[in-house]
């Protein structure tokens, strides 16, 4: 059985899940102290719909 190829929808919300764990990691990491609180809070605003992106694109 062979994997469908992934749609640009897909390779999206792949390369934006890249994206909010390189920021997760510079959080943690000690930059931007002053935006710290307002970053966290993105970042995991963007996990969630990242989410809910997931679950309609393939469905579940």
């Amino acid at each position: 059985m062979s994997e469908t190829p992934p749609t640009p929808a897909d390779r999206l919300v792949q390369e934006l899940q890249e994206d909010r764990r390189w920021l997760l990691r510079q959080l943690d990491a000690g930059h931007w102290p002053e935006l710290r609180l307002d970053l966290a809070s993105l970042e995991r605003e963007l996990g969630h719909l990242l989410e809910r992106a997931q679950e309609r694109l393939t469905g579940s």
